[in-house]
């Protein structure tokens, strides 16, 4: 057993920890309720805590099994993802073509760039080459009848869940100096503390939150984005020892990508609004679908990884 596998099984028992106090502050809290008396805010934070169950024991025999598991899972995640979304994308008989070729031409090309290390390429292929040809092809089919809307919602759907999700296992490309083939724990930095900030946002948001950030499309206040953020950047000074950023870098990038992630996750919920609808599936019980699981990670990936590119590279 080499050390970075070591240090995986760390992790992975550590946010079984975690859990574990966040589960049994949820029952303290709970408890403390009057009988009978319902309280949608802790029911949402138990609800929360309990899918991360699945989700921590998934991510975590993924980092085990390695490049392979990480690939295999983020790419099932996007294409799962961009079922969701695409479903609720304005769509027409010309278009079938151009969504066959976004599932099974665009997405696996670019996991198979990701996996082979063409940083030049999985860089430009959706935003560049998938944004020039998939329209064409449906154009090719002759319907003009809200063109402009159907290529742009696919567009949106390929670089929300395939570009920015492919972003997490490219982390694993990255040659640092001094971290050699360690790059696979970038990964599980990145999904912690961007994911466990998003759940002391909610926590503190609910708790002490006063002011709403976007009241039209979302709860999350100012309160609870300053504790969720701070809360990620403690979370990523005391994994600092798994990344190649040091203490104090290691703490400003857990901020920026947990900052950049709840921002994400205002523009998803802007969408979900705008098609009335609560939840992107009923995949996840409780939590909806994948879309919703990681709409924070999803815009932190990219900035994550090209800050750590170009600083640490």
């Amino acid at each position: 057993m080499n050390s970075t596998t070591e240090h995986i099984l760390l992790l992975t028992l550590g946010s079984f920890g975690i859990l574990i106090a966040m589960t049994f502050l949820g029952e303290v809290l709970r408890a403390r309720e009057e009988p009978g008396f319902n309280n949608p805010m802790l029911d949402t934070y138990m609800t929360r805590v309990q899918s991360w169950w699945g989700m921590v024991a998934f991510i975590g025999g993924a980092l085990l099994l390695g490049r392979a598991g990480i690939m295999t899972l983020f790419a099932f995640a996007s294409f799962a993802a961009l079922r969701e979304f695409l479903t609720l994308t304005a769509k027409a008989q010309a278009d079938h073509l151009s969504l066959a070729l976004a599932f099974f031409a665009v997405l696996p090309l670019q996991y198979v760039f990701v996996g082979l290390g063409w940083d030049g390429l999985y860089a430009i292929f959706i935003p560049v080459y998938a944004f020039l040809l998939l329209p064409i092809v449906s154009a090719l089919r002759g319907n003009a009848k809200r063109f402009l809307m159907r290529v742009a919602e696919t567009q949106w759907a390929l670089m929300i869940s395939v570009f920015c999700v492919s972003h997490v296992p490219a982390l694993m490309n990255l040659e640092i100096f001094g971290y050699g083939e360690r790059s696979l724990l970038l990964v599980a930095f990145l999904v912690m503390v961007v994911q466990l900030g998003d759940l002391l946002e909610y926590f503190f948001g609910r708790r002490i939150g006063r002011t709403r950030i976007a009241p039209g499309l979302s709860p999350k206040t100012w309160e609870g984005l300053f504790c969720g953020v701070i809360s990620a950047m403690v979370i990523g000074g005391l994994l600092s020892w798994i990344t190649p950023f040091g203490l104090w870098g290691a703490m400003i990038m857990a901020g920026v990508a947990s900052l950049v992630g709840m921002f994400g996750s205002l523009v998803v919920a802007a969408i979900k609004r705008d098609r009335g609808v609560k939840d992107w599936s009923h995949l996840i019980p409780g939590q909806g679908g994948f879309v919703d699981q990681l709409d924070s990670v999803i815009f932190a990936a990219p900035i994550f990884y090209h800050l750590s590119k170009y600083f640490y590279g």
